[in-house]
């Protein structure tokens, strides 16, 4: 990411136009790497958004939705104790480094001074330091004598700048000289990267390729030297947003020719960091719940082979029942202390005879008595074994109809659906503390000329699709595989071929054979789809049915069209 001293140069130039003057209103630590100053400037209320995670450092102006956690943390609790009340005089870049510096005006009753916090812009390094005349108020990340002897972060000591880089600084021309002078050839941005302070090599590019396209600079040129320096420190700036081939934000630039352009290197970043972060955060939920839900799944697949291998052991139960009353039929013809008897079968078409082993311990009658035990025994077994495998093997289809809803999960919504169903399944334990009820999230929505089609997104929105459709609506789902129902909206019209076609084919594409050839989807009118009662969410049966065969497809979204 371009977080480097060219680029913060603009942001420190907005932030002080869009901050300055601005009065603290409020001061909030969303978490232990951030810190969230809202200021009155401007006639409005601001968000001074300042982060130091290692791959998300940075500071401008947000709007994006934080929550304070019930107790403040000890940093936020010193920035509101120097600087509840004051005013934001000035933002500034600190030399070409990638430190901002905010000086807030603060005046109390009896007293006024002039406060100081950096903002350290330097990934993995990042940091806030609050500083009165030179002197640490506190840091938002500390370090003592004994962890670092060449910069110590601790309240009472005085602020020093981080140790400069073994690079030219780009603002002195001399050295700017000297150093392009050892270039020997090869690529020249990463010998401006490697060479000069301040600037990230996404930046060295966009410069090479802006001053020098595709033919080689000459490094002993007398204004090569003097071009870098006009491009770096030039007001000239092309905000934007820089998106790989899927459309996710990959970088922001303060002058890149391409993307998605911004009003402002503020907004560029905001626009970049959050869907970013927003991303990442999805997926980290995503995986956490499916990390759960696989984990439960091999349980309920362990579970059910044991039930399976029980079930397997009460094979010969009838062999056992046949056995005791073949011995009963003939006991007069047996004696104790025989090891076993041939006995005809009468219950074999064939009046086959049949090797029946014999305790030679115990009487005829009592070995009768003992194949008559082992048979009650596993007939009950296996009425235990039955039922518990039936709910076992529902347990099982409602996981995987779970996976399956996350899998095909696209934001940070349907995550949460997906969980409060977990929570109401027991699966996943009840949230100590519950906000306002957040709205229902729509259904994915098509409109296929006068026909609107829906699809759920989950088992609960499944079950809400199905409540809301109307008895002569059509409503189809994957035959044999977990997928979203969809529905389609008729209002007692004639469904014309194409969007039963188009329908069958969003209902294979949000499957589990998504990824496979032609999909068989069923569909029939809603009156025939049935919820059983006490059935988990999402489960239904339906008749009267017709299938067809499609392959998967998207289709475009009513937002979209």
């Amino acid at each position: 990411m371009p977080q480097d001293a060219y680029t913060l140069r603009f942001i420190a130039e907005e932030l002080n136009e869009m901050l300055c003057p601005g009065k603290v209103n409020k001061i909030i630590q969303p978490s232990r790497d951030e810190a969230d100053i809202y200021l009155y400037a401007g006639g409005k209320t601001r968000r001074l958004f300042l982060n130091t995670n290692a791959s998300f450092a940075r500071a401008c102006v947000s709007d994006a939705p934080r929550t304070a956690p019930e107790t403040a943390p000890n940093f936020c609790m010193l920035l509101r104790k120097h600087l509840a009340g004051a005013v934001l005089t000035q933002v500034r870049q600190e030399g070409f480094e990638r430190i901002l510096s905010f000086t807030f005006d603060c005046a109390g009753e009896f007293s006024r001074a002039e406060r100081v916090l950096y903002a350290e812009i330097m990934g993995k390094y990042s940091n806030l330091v609050l500083t009165e005349n030179g002197v640490i108020l506190g840091a938002l990340k500390v370090s003592s004598l004994q962890e670092n002897f060449k910069r110590v972060l601790f309240p009472g000591v005085r602020y020093s700048f981080p140790e400069k880089q073994d690079k030219a600084d780009p603002s002195d021309k001399a050295a700017l000289r000297a150093r392009l002078a050892a270039y020997g050839g090869g690529d020249f941005a990463e010998f401006l990267f490697s060479n000069l302070s301040g600037l990230a090599l996404p930046t060295c590019r966009i410069l090479v390729r802006e001053l020098f396209g595709d033919v080689p600079p000459r490094a002993d040129s007398s204004d090569t030297a003097e071009r870098i320096y006009d491009f770096i420190f030039s007001e000239e700036k092309r905000p934007a947003v820089e998106r790989d081939a899927r459309g996710a934000a990959k970088d922001f630039h303060a002058r890149f020719a391409g993307g998605q352009p911004c009003p402002s290197v503020n907004a560029a970043q905001d626009i970049c960091y959050t869907e970013r972060e927003s991303a990442r955060e999805f997926s980290e939920r995503q995986r956490k719940l499916e990390s759960l839900l696989a984990a439960r799944r091999k349980k309920e697949e362990k579970k059910l082979a044991l039930l399976c291998e029980r079930e397997l052991s009460c094979a010969d139960m009838e062999k056992n029942r046949v056995f005791g009353e073949l011995i009963t039929a003939n006991i007069y013809a047996l004696k104790k202390g025989m090891e076993g008897c041939e006995l005809v079968n009468y219950y074999d078409e064939g009046a086959a005879k049949v090797k029946i082993p014999l305790d030679r311990t115990l009487t005829p009658a009592q070995n009768a008595q003992k194949y008559y035990k082992k048979y009650n025994k596993q007939k009950r077994t296996l009425e235990a074994v039955s039922e518990q495998k039936r709910e076992a093997e529902a347990d099982l289809d409602y996981t995987r109809s779970m996976l399956s809803s996350l899998s095909r999960a696209e934001n940070a919504l349907d995550l949460s659906e997906i969980a409060d169903e977990l929570r109401g399944a027991g699966i996943l334990p009840p949230e100590k503390k519950r906000g306002a009820k957040q709205a229902a999230v729509p259904f994915r929505t098509f409109i296929f000329g006068k026909f609107t089609v829906y699809a759920g997104r989950n088992n609960v929105q499944n079950d809400r699709l199905l409540r809301a459709a109307a008895p002569d609506d059509v409503w189809l789902h994957t035959q044999k595989y977990h997928s979203s129902h969809v529905l389609i909206r008729t209002g007692g019209r004639k469904l014309p071929e194409n969007v039963l076609l188009a329908a069958a084919e969003i209902c294979a594409y949000f499957s589990d054979a998504k990824e496979g050839g032609k999909v068989p989807v069923d569909y029939c009118e809603r009156r025939f789809v049935k919820k059983p009662s006490g059935a988990r969410a999402g489960f239904v049966t339906y008749t009267d049915f017709k299938t067809i065969l499609v392959e998967p497809r998207r289709h475009a979204d009513a937002e979209q069209a």
